[in-house]
């Protein structure tokens, strides 16, 4: 436990960074070849396309997942914030979590027929990203 009373997740190993780094440019480059825009690898957030990037949590990995252009996710955001019924969402709501759960289903085919090790990440804590375990293209 840390001088502050609350316990820091443990980080991955460099090997094991090493290791994700190389299997995370492998994911880029199968992606690629499919004519999906490919976030570059240093990018921000904020670029659309796919984004591959590899968590430094010791329980983490490659995750990927399909970033929207800035206008439409910011404009979702805007008709969250200003209060919506869970049980009837606007028309514009339910287009964009389509969108992302049609991206991840295709980015997770994708891979896997590249011969990846894909799942679905955890959605509480990553969201509509694909989990890439390991690769045997």
């Amino acid at each position: 436990m840390s001088q502050h009373d609350f316990d820091l997740p443990p980080k991955a190993a460099p090997d094991v960074m090493r290791r994700r780094t190389e299997l995370a440019g492998k994911a880029r480059d199968a992606l690629k070849q499919t004519g999906l825009p490919v976030c570059r690898e240093d990018s921000s957030e904020g670029e659309s396309g796919v984004n591959v990037r590899v968590d430094h949590l010791a329980d983490g990995g490659v995750l990927v997942e399909w970033n929207t252009r800035e206008e439409f996710t910011s404009e979702i955001v805007e008709i969250l914030a200003s209060g919506v019924d869970p049980s009837n969402l606007p028309q514009e709501v339910r287009h964009y979590e389509n969108v992302q759960s049609c991206m991840r289903e295709t980015i997770l085919n994708i891979l896997a027929s590249a011969g990846f090790d894909v799942e679905r990440a955890d959605a509480h804590s990553y969201g509509k990203a694909v989990h890439v375990r390991g690769c045997d293209p």
